[in-house]
């Protein structure tokens, strides 16, 4: 699969957009550590023109705030069959399997990873999504991967260089 086909990036959020670890409060109110790189990243791909969506099996707070942050255009939360979503949004877009990245990190997530086009998975990834990804990330989850196969798809779809001078220069509320 070609990275130059990619029009639809998914993720997955605990161990793939935060560490996986689970901060809850005596209060119930859950926390999670988001990496500001993989903020820019998706700023940045959304810019391009790139759609990205987030399937996770939790629901929480912060991921709902940090979707709204990043103008996330697809958040759905407590899924436990991915693949529904999935078929769901590419019908709405009217893109084919071959055009989603999706980046996972668990046995959850391996449905999805094998339909896909193209698929990663953060270096901390458990050993079963390692072996069946297309692309591992030199960081783990929560500390840039997000960000590491968003360079890698922008690099083969556009000019880099001339892609960050325009999102500079439109002068954006640029969000990390």
């Amino acid at each position: 699969m070609k990275k130059s086909e990619i029009k639809l990036i998914v993720l997955d959020v605990d161990g793939v957009l935060t560490d996986g670890n689970l901060l809850i409060g005596s209060n119930g109110v859950e926390f999670k550590s988001f990496h500001v790189k993989d903020g820019m990243g998706i700023s940045l791909v959304r810019f391009y023109g790139i759609k990205v969506a987030i399937i996770t099996g939790r629901k929480s707070e912060s991921v709902q705030i940090r979707s709204r942050e990043l103008n996330i255009d697809f958040l759905y939360e407590g899924i436990a069959n991915k693949e529904e979503i999935l078929y769901e949004i590419i019908t709405l877009l009217e893109i084919d399997l071959k055009n989603v990245c999706y980046i996972g990190d668990d046995i959850n997530d391996l449905p999805v990873i094998k339909l896909v086009g193209y698929s990663a998975a953060p270096q901390d990834a458990v050993e079963i999504v390692r072996k069946s990804v297309d692309y591992i990330c030199k960081y783990n989850g929560g500390n840039g991967a997000v960000r590491e196969v968003i360079d890698l798809i922008l690099a083969e779809q556009a000019d880099y260089d001339v892609l960050v001078e325009n999102y500079l220069s439109e002068k954006i509320k640029i969000t990390q």
